[in-house]
Protein backbone atom coordinates (compact mmCIF):
# COMPACT_ATOMS: atom_id res chain seq x y z
CA UNK A 1 0.00 0.00 0.00
CA UNK A 2 1.24 3.48 -1.17
CA UNK A 3 2.44 5.70 2.13
CA UNK A 4 0.02 8.42 0.50
CA UNK A 5 -3.03 6.28 0.93
CA UNK A 6 -5.52 7.35 3.56
CA UNK A 7 -5.61 5.07 6.71
CA UNK A 8 -9.16 3.53 7.56
CA UNK A 9 -10.03 6.11 9.93
CA UNK A 10 -9.62 8.74 7.39
CA UNK A 11 -11.57 7.04 4.54
CA UNK A 12 -14.63 6.60 7.19
CA UNK A 13 -14.42 9.70 8.04
CA UNK A 14 -14.68 10.63 4.09
CA UNK A 15 -17.28 8.21 3.49
CA UNK A 16 -19.44 9.43 6.58
CA UNK A 17 -19.11 13.10 4.89
CA UNK A 18 -20.35 11.44 1.59
CA UNK A 19 -23.11 10.05 3.73
CA UNK A 20 -23.76 13.04 5.68
CA UNK A 21 -24.05 15.48 1.89
CA UNK A 22 -25.84 12.60 0.34
CA UNK A 23 -28.94 12.42 3.18
CA UNK A 24 -28.36 16.70 2.82
CA UNK A 25 -29.41 16.57 -0.87
CA UNK A 26 -31.69 14.21 -0.48
CA UNK A 27 -33.25 16.94 2.50
CA UNK A 28 -32.78 19.54 -0.39
CA UNK A 29 -35.08 17.79 -2.71
CA UNK A 30 -37.45 16.65 -0.21
CA UNK A 31 -38.11 19.72 2.33
CA UNK A 32 -35.66 22.53 0.62
CA UNK A 33 -32.89 24.41 1.18
CA UNK A 34 -34.13 26.79 4.24
CA UNK A 35 -35.53 23.94 6.17
CA UNK A 36 -32.05 21.59 5.91
CA UNK A 37 -31.44 20.67 9.40
CA UNK A 38 -28.43 19.08 10.79
CA UNK A 39 -30.26 16.67 13.41
CA UNK A 40 -32.62 15.31 10.82
CA UNK A 41 -29.76 14.41 8.38
CA UNK A 42 -28.27 12.58 11.62
CA UNK A 43 -31.22 11.04 12.11
CA UNK A 44 -31.65 9.29 8.98
CA UNK A 45 -28.23 8.37 8.84
CA UNK A 46 -28.50 6.53 12.61
CA UNK A 47 -26.24 8.71 14.26
CA UNK A 48 -27.39 10.89 17.13
CA UNK A 49 -27.38 14.50 17.00
CA UNK A 50 -24.38 15.54 18.01
CA UNK A 51 -22.38 12.79 16.50
CA UNK A 52 -22.68 14.83 13.05
CA UNK A 53 -20.65 18.02 14.49
CA UNK A 54 -17.95 16.05 14.39
CA UNK A 55 -17.94 15.97 10.75
CA UNK A 56 -20.41 19.24 9.61
CA UNK A 57 -19.98 22.01 11.95
CA UNK A 58 -23.47 23.74 11.24
CA UNK A 59 -26.04 23.59 8.67
CA UNK A 60 -24.02 26.75 6.80
CA UNK A 61 -21.10 23.99 6.70
CA UNK A 62 -23.45 21.52 4.93
CA UNK A 63 -24.75 24.18 2.83
CA UNK A 64 -21.50 25.23 1.97
CA UNK A 65 -20.62 21.74 0.93
CA UNK A 66 -23.62 21.26 -1.01
CA UNK A 67 -22.85 24.58 -2.68
CA UNK A 68 -19.26 23.61 -3.88
CA UNK A 69 -20.20 19.82 -5.21
CA UNK A 70 -23.08 21.60 -6.75
CA UNK A 71 -21.20 23.66 -8.92
CA UNK A 72 -18.68 21.29 -9.94
CA UNK A 73 -20.86 18.40 -10.76
CA UNK A 74 -22.61 21.11 -12.92
CA UNK A 75 -19.21 21.84 -14.28
CA UNK A 76 -18.21 18.60 -14.91
CA UNK A 77 -21.10 17.94 -16.72
CA UNK A 78 -20.77 20.89 -19.11
CA UNK A 79 -16.67 20.04 -19.32
CA UNK A 80 -17.93 16.49 -19.92
CA UNK A 81 -20.38 17.64 -22.94
CA UNK A 82 -17.84 20.16 -24.02
CA UNK A 83 -15.36 17.86 -24.63
CA UNK A 84 -16.99 15.33 -26.97
CA UNK A 85 -18.43 18.22 -28.97
CA UNK A 86 -17.40 18.55 -32.29
CA UNK A 87 -15.13 21.81 -33.39
CA UNK A 88 -17.36 24.10 -34.82
CA UNK A 89 -17.84 27.39 -31.67
CA UNK A 90 -21.79 27.49 -32.01
CA UNK A 91 -22.39 23.88 -31.79
CA UNK A 92 -19.82 23.63 -28.85
CA UNK A 93 -21.93 26.58 -27.37
CA UNK A 94 -24.87 25.08 -27.97
CA UNK A 95 -23.92 21.69 -26.42
CA UNK A 96 -22.56 23.50 -23.43
CA UNK A 97 -26.04 25.23 -22.93
CA UNK A 98 -27.59 22.28 -23.52
CA UNK A 99 -25.78 20.78 -20.84
CA UNK A 100 -26.39 23.12 -18.63
CA UNK A 101 -30.55 22.87 -18.40
CA UNK A 102 -29.82 19.01 -18.68
CA UNK A 103 -28.51 18.64 -15.32
CA UNK A 104 -30.93 21.48 -14.00
CA UNK A 105 -33.56 19.78 -14.93
CA UNK A 106 -32.19 16.42 -13.59
CA UNK A 107 -31.55 18.11 -10.26
CA UNK A 108 -33.66 20.78 -9.79
CA UNK A 109 -33.32 21.01 -5.67
CA UNK A 110 -29.41 21.32 -5.65
CA UNK A 111 -29.93 23.33 -9.16
CA UNK A 112 -31.77 25.77 -6.97
CA UNK A 113 -29.86 25.75 -3.93
CA UNK A 114 -27.32 27.33 -6.90
CA UNK A 115 -29.47 29.81 -8.40
CA UNK A 116 -32.35 29.79 -6.90
CA UNK A 117 -33.96 31.85 -4.08
CA UNK A 118 -31.37 32.98 -1.86
CA UNK A 119 -31.25 30.45 1.88
CA UNK A 120 -31.96 32.98 4.88
CA UNK A 121 -29.56 33.51 6.74
CA UNK A 122 -26.86 32.05 4.84
CA UNK A 123 -23.85 33.64 3.23
CA UNK A 124 -21.46 31.52 0.88
CA UNK A 125 -18.28 31.97 1.79
CA UNK A 126 -16.69 33.19 -1.60
CA UNK A 127 -13.58 31.50 -0.60
CA UNK A 128 -14.68 28.17 -0.91
CA UNK A 129 -17.62 28.91 -3.92
CA UNK A 130 -15.93 31.35 -5.52
CA UNK A 131 -13.42 28.85 -7.98
CA UNK A 132 -16.29 25.80 -8.41
CA UNK A 133 -18.90 28.74 -8.82
CA UNK A 134 -17.01 30.36 -12.06
CA UNK A 135 -16.76 27.23 -13.97
CA UNK A 136 -19.24 27.20 -16.48
CA UNK A 137 -18.80 30.86 -17.21
CA UNK A 138 -15.54 30.10 -17.91
CA UNK A 139 -16.09 27.71 -20.03
CA UNK A 140 -18.15 29.82 -22.20
CA UNK A 141 -16.15 32.24 -22.22
CA UNK A 142 -13.01 29.91 -23.34
CA UNK A 143 -15.77 28.80 -26.26
CA UNK A 144 -15.89 32.79 -27.30
CA UNK A 145 -12.66 33.29 -27.07
CA UNK A 146 -11.24 30.65 -28.94
CA UNK A 147 -13.57 31.83 -31.74
CA UNK A 148 -12.63 35.43 -31.63
CA UNK A 149 -9.40 34.55 -31.79
CA UNK A 150 -9.67 32.34 -34.75
CA UNK A 151 -11.80 34.50 -36.13
CA UNK A 152 -15.33 32.82 -36.30
CA UNK A 153 -17.37 35.81 -35.08
CA UNK A 154 -18.86 38.33 -36.74
CA UNK A 155 -17.54 41.50 -35.53
CA UNK A 156 -19.48 43.11 -33.33
CA UNK A 157 -20.89 46.32 -33.39
CA UNK A 158 -19.33 49.08 -31.45
CA UNK A 159 -20.18 48.94 -28.07
CA UNK A 160 -21.55 51.68 -26.27
CA UNK A 161 -18.92 54.03 -24.40
CA UNK A 162 -18.45 52.11 -21.02
CA UNK A 163 -17.52 54.05 -17.68
CA UNK A 164 -13.93 53.50 -15.94
CA UNK A 165 -15.94 50.88 -13.42
CA UNK A 166 -17.14 48.96 -15.81
CA UNK A 167 -14.29 48.83 -18.61
CA UNK A 168 -11.80 48.20 -15.49
CA UNK A 169 -14.34 45.09 -14.23
CA UNK A 170 -13.92 43.88 -18.44
CA UNK A 171 -10.44 44.11 -17.83
CA UNK A 172 -10.22 42.45 -14.34
CA UNK A 173 -12.18 39.26 -16.09
CA UNK A 174 -10.19 39.06 -19.04
CA UNK A 175 -6.97 38.99 -17.14
CA UNK A 176 -8.80 36.30 -15.02
CA UNK A 177 -9.37 34.32 -17.96
CA UNK A 178 -7.16 35.05 -20.78
CA UNK A 179 -9.13 36.43 -22.81
CA UNK A 180 -8.64 38.84 -25.56
CA UNK A 181 -12.41 39.35 -26.33
CA UNK A 182 -12.95 43.21 -27.05
CA UNK A 183 -15.18 45.31 -25.15
CA UNK A 184 -18.28 44.67 -27.31
CA UNK A 185 -18.17 41.32 -27.14
CA UNK A 186 -17.74 40.76 -23.59
CA UNK A 187 -21.04 42.76 -23.29
CA UNK A 188 -22.36 39.66 -25.73
CA UNK A 189 -21.02 37.07 -23.23
CA UNK A 190 -22.38 39.18 -20.40
CA UNK A 191 -26.06 38.90 -21.91
CA UNK A 192 -25.76 35.65 -23.09
CA UNK A 193 -24.40 33.71 -20.10
CA UNK A 194 -27.43 35.76 -17.79
CA UNK A 195 -29.51 35.00 -20.31
CA UNK A 196 -28.63 31.12 -20.33
CA UNK A 197 -28.99 30.60 -17.06
CA UNK A 198 -32.42 32.99 -16.97
CA UNK A 199 -33.85 30.18 -19.99
CA UNK A 200 -33.34 27.88 -17.64
CA UNK A 201 -34.23 29.32 -14.00
CA UNK A 202 -37.75 29.49 -16.25
CA UNK A 203 -37.77 26.04 -16.72
CA UNK A 204 -36.70 24.50 -13.92
CA UNK A 205 -38.94 26.76 -11.84
CA UNK A 206 -41.68 26.27 -13.89
CA UNK A 207 -41.97 30.34 -14.18
CA UNK A 208 -43.59 30.27 -17.92
CA UNK A 209 -46.71 28.68 -16.51
CA UNK A 210 -47.48 24.71 -17.26
CA UNK A 211 -49.31 25.00 -20.39
CA UNK A 212 -47.66 27.92 -21.97
CA UNK A 213 -45.24 25.90 -24.04
CA UNK A 214 -45.47 22.44 -25.40
CA UNK A 215 -41.99 21.99 -26.29
CA UNK A 216 -39.83 23.98 -23.53
CA UNK A 217 -37.16 21.58 -25.42
CA UNK A 218 -37.69 23.43 -28.72
CA UNK A 219 -37.96 26.95 -27.23
CA UNK A 220 -34.94 26.90 -25.33
CA UNK A 221 -33.03 26.15 -28.48
CA UNK A 222 -34.87 29.04 -29.92
CA UNK A 223 -33.39 30.74 -27.29
CA UNK A 224 -29.86 29.49 -27.46
CA UNK A 225 -30.04 30.31 -31.48
CA UNK A 226 -30.76 33.61 -30.80
CA UNK A 227 -27.63 33.76 -28.05
CA UNK A 228 -25.74 32.43 -31.01
CA UNK A 229 -26.47 35.18 -33.08
CA UNK A 230 -25.99 37.93 -30.56
CA UNK A 231 -22.34 36.25 -30.30
CA UNK A 232 -21.79 36.72 -33.92
CA UNK A 233 -21.23 32.73 -34.75
CA UNK A 234 -20.79 32.57 -38.38
CA UNK A 235 -22.63 30.34 -40.27
CA UNK A 236 -19.31 29.15 -41.86
CA UNK A 237 -17.70 28.40 -38.59
CA UNK A 238 -17.14 25.34 -39.00
CA UNK A 239 -14.79 25.71 -42.05
CA UNK A 240 -12.27 27.17 -40.53
CA UNK A 241 -10.23 24.97 -36.97
CA UNK A 242 -10.59 26.35 -33.76
CA UNK A 243 -7.29 26.78 -31.63
CA UNK A 244 -6.55 23.75 -29.04
CA UNK A 245 -7.02 25.74 -25.58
Amino acid sequence: MSSDSPGPRARARAQTIADIKRVGREHLASEGAAALSLRAVARDLGMVSSAIYRYVRSRDDLLTLLVVDGYNALGDAVDAAVAEAPADPADRFRIAARAVRAWALAEPAWYGLLYGSPVPGYAAPSEDTVAPGIRVIGALLTIIDDAHRAGLLTPPAPAPALSPRTAADFATIRAQFGLTVPDGLMTAALTAWTTLFGAVNFDVFDMYGADTFADRAEVFEQQVDQLCHLLGFRADAAARPVPAT
